[in-house]
């Protein structure tokens, strides 16, 4: 048991005599609480870095689905789909079948051709204005801080296909491009 107690007494005074070498070989003064290798100071401060400066994974995303609702206002949607196949089933029930085949053509047809010029429409809408928003979100945001530059070019891109979709849909939508037949 006293053999016990002199190991321990030694061990005391061994961690004892390792601070006081080591606190006496440093000539730098660290605050309390401070990392003192090098390593472990830039370690903090990418971490407080990252945490002061968001990463803009929100502007990234968001100009990822301003692309892609340009492209579905351009190949056309499930929900412009199943409006259309909506608008045609109502054509067919308020159409008599002594109506004029204009009536029937547009009713059928054209009210349903509408409905899926209204829902691409729609769609560039959201894609031109989320594209519009993710490239203006910058100059409300921290001062300095830079956007991707893949991130401007993808909110480009929606904005792009928002436009060219929105103005494919106006001319669909007033029948200046392909038109109804005449029912002549």
């Amino acid at each position: 048991m006293a053999t016990n107690a002199v190991d321990e007494t030694e061990a005391a005074e061994a961690t004892t005599e390792e601070k006081a070498v080591k606190t006496t070989e440093s000539d730098e003064v660290t605050p309390a609480g401070a990392p003192e290798d090098s390593e472990a100071l830039d370690e903090a401060g990418e971490a407080a870095s990252e945490q002061e400066r968001p990463s803009g994974v929100g502007q990234g995303a968001a100009a990822v689905v301003s692309a892609a609702l340009g492209l579905v206002s351009l190949t056309g949607s499930w929900v412009g789909t199943v409006a259309a196949a909506r608008q045609n089933l109502i054509g067919q029930l308020e159409t008599t079948q002594n109506a004029s085949v204009a009536k029937q053509i547009q009713a059928v047809y054209g009210d349903a051709w509408q409905t899926t010029a209204l829902w691409a429409g729609l769609f560039a809408l959201t894609a031109l204005i989320v594209g519009v928003v993710t490239l203006a979100r910058p100059a409300f945001g921290t001062p300095g801080r830079v956007q991707a530059p893949w991130i401007k070019s993808v909110a480009w891109a929606g904005v792009a296909l928002g436009v060219i979709g929105l103005f494919l849909a106006v001319l669909k939508y007033t029948d200046v491009l392909l038109g109804l037949p005449s029912a002549s």
